[in-house]
């Protein structure tokens, strides 16, 4: 009679750990724990947290049969370390123990379903010593669901454990965290996932390289879970011994090297040499997506690098390449490998949405080489000073001497930002009527009496609306535009009346009117526009960049103006009644 043969169990299973010494790269939280189970300090709730693959259902199975083992002799109490052989721990591993109930909330999220759990906490374990109840993924309960199994988590019967598992800490209420000792799973390490790897592989007698082995850590992430499965796949596409080529065409990457250098022409501006190497990618396999984000973790590494040259000390990455990245670090500015970076951003968006990946990523490589060689603005104004001035346009472009090189334009004088009169006028006109029209001498005055009462609509409309054809305190005359809204003028006089505690008389003329305020502004923007485009530098600018436009011209006084309003104003000392005299 022949042996059935043992179904093939995946590497993620067949090496889970089994007691807090398997696990690695959680030395804190074994730590903590050792010491809460030494003192007889076991909490009622534990919440573990983390990212996928980390350990923490197979962290609370570890709990669960700590807390019932009752050792090889059945005499044995609560322990960090369980002697997995007695029933209670064999049970617990297996999932099949009658007192450890391991839920998903995932699939399980109404109140009923938790309702199930408060009723049945009151009855006493069968068989173990605790009552232990692991819910998985507990960030998918719904809010009644959390909100019922409050009172129960807070004051548990002596006999019942909770433990909790969730990728999501955030989605979890306070309400709930707060009744819980919560657990921090963190990523593992390379170096340690890379002992880990290869601990597993040598006891599968698997041949695979340390460079395949790096390929599968970095594409892991720091998930134990994720890596295991990783290197249970490449074992078993790879014949004979598993190389980095075969893990990398598994994985859908493209080599290292290759990727290093056609990030060297992008940076360079060969737009034909990274095209043609894009197409050699792509027909030896590689994803587009997969290509441009390389780029973009290259783009990243060499950023951290030339920040924190020890970075380069990576396990995971090879020495030529470790080479590579300290030269291109210390070659690029960190400018360029900032738009590099958000540049490649906006290309993974684009190829993700395209109807054709291949062409969107060509179209990325071509404009990543256009503007990779664009010069810094420092670079262009220095070279820009040292041009000979452009020479002049006939009739000088436009009324009046060409400025002098070096001198500034010349604006227009800043205009007024507040209400003038005594202190405190402009907060005066926005809270209690004025009753004299003195302090109204012009019409500009008005209009900031408009802005001071932070009426949007009618300030827009006198603006860009009002002729004005005459003015004395107390009474307008204008010429509306073709726009002008029918009843401005009672709109007007009924405002300014209730601002200023004093009627109004507000008319309209035929003919008359001056230009609108908008009209003069716009008048005066463009004028000194005209009279900065005569400037050398401004023409020179011009001239190397036909496409660019003058959009905004500020002077040193009105910028100077703007930051006194925004800084934060001087405190005073102020009287202090208990100070001694």
């Amino acid at each position: 009679m022949t042996d059935t043969p043992r179904p093939y169990q995946v590497l993620a299973r067949k090496y889970r750990p089994e007691t807090f010494a398997d696990l690695v790269g959680q030395d804190a939280m074994v730590r903590t724990l050792k010491n809460a189970f030494a003192a007889d300090r076991i909490a009622q709730a534990f919440i573990m947290t983390g990212i996928r693959g980390t350990g923490k259902t197979t962290t609370a199975r570890i709990i669960a049969k700590g807390m019932n083992c009752v050792g090889p002799d059945g005499n044995g109490g609560p322990t960090t370390e369980p002697c997995g052989v007695c029933e209670h721990c064999k049970a617990i591993m297996e999932g099949r123990h009658v007192d450890v109930l391991e839920m998903d909330a995932a699939s399980n999220t109404s109140v009923n379903d938790i309702r199930e759990i408060i009723d049945s906490v009151h009855y006493r374990a069968a068989s173990a010593r605790y009552k232990i109840y692991i819910i998985d993924e507990v960030h998918m309960l719904s809010t009644s669901a959390f909100n019922a199994l409050l009172k129960t988590l807070e004051e548990p019967p002596a006999h019942v454990k909770f433990i909790f598992a969730t990728t999501e800490i955030r989605k979890v209420p306070v309400t709930v965290l707060s009744r819980c000792q919560r657990f921090d799973l963190r990523r593992i390490e390379p170096e340690v996932m890379l002992k880990l790897l290869r601990r597993i592989a040598d006891a599968e007698t698997a041949e695979i390289t340390d460079d395949a082995l790096a390929l599968i850590t970095r594409a892991a992430e720091g998930s134990a879970r994720d890596a295991t499965s990783l290197l249970d796949q490449a074992i078993s596409h790879g014949a004979g011994e598993t190389t980095a080529d075969q893990v990398r065409a598994m994985l859908g990457l493209a080599d290292r090297g290759r990727v290093l250098d056609l990030f060297d022409m992008v940076m360079a501006g060969d737009a034909a040499g990274a095209l043609t190497e894009l197409s050699a990618q792509y027909a030896d396999g590689a994803d587009p997506m997969a290509v441009l984000r390389d780029l973009a973790e290259i783009t990243h590494w060499i950023s951290v690098i030339k920040i924190t040259p020890d970075a380069a000390e990576d396990p995971t990455i090879g020495p030529d390449e470790r080479a590579r990245g300290l030269a291109m670090a210390e070659r690029l500015p960190m400018r360029i490998l900032t738009r590099m970076w958000q540049m490649l951003l906006k290309s993974l968006e684009e190829v993700s949405q395209a109807p054709n990946a291949m062409m969107a990523a060509e179209m990325a490589i071509i404009r990543l080489t256009h503007v990779a060689d664009l010069p810094a603005p420092e670079d262009l104004v220095r070279k820009l000073q040292d041009q000979p001035p452009a020479p002049r346009p006939p009739n000088g472009g436009g009324g009046g001497g060409a400025p002098q090189p070096g001198s500034a334009p010349v604006h227009a004088p800043q205009r007024m930002t507040h209400a003038p009169g005594p202190s405190g006028a402009t907060t005066a006109l926005a809270r209690a009527p004025e009753t004299s029209l003195a302090r109204y001498a012009s019409f500009e005055q008005v209009v900031e009496l408009i802005r001071a009462n932070r009426d949007a609509k009618l300030l827009i409309e006198v603006e860009t609306c009002v002729r004005l054809a005459a003015y004395a305190p107390g009474r307008i005359e204008f010429e509306p535009t073709e726009d002008a809204p029918r009843d401005l003028a009672a709109r007007l006089a009924q405002r300014l009346q209730a601002w200023t505690g004093v009627r109004w008389g507000v008319s309209v003329v035929g003919s008359g009117g001056k230009p609108t305020i908008a009209e003069t502004r716009d008048a005066e923007d463009m004028a000194r526009k005209a009279e900065a485009e005569r400037h050398p530098l401004v023409r020179a600018a011009l001239a190397a960049f036909p496409k660019a436009r003058i959009t905004e011209i500020r002077s040193v006084e009105e910028i100077t103006a703007e930051a006194a309003v925004e800084a934060l104003p001087e405190v005073e000392d102020e009287w202090d009644p208990f100070e001694e005299d």
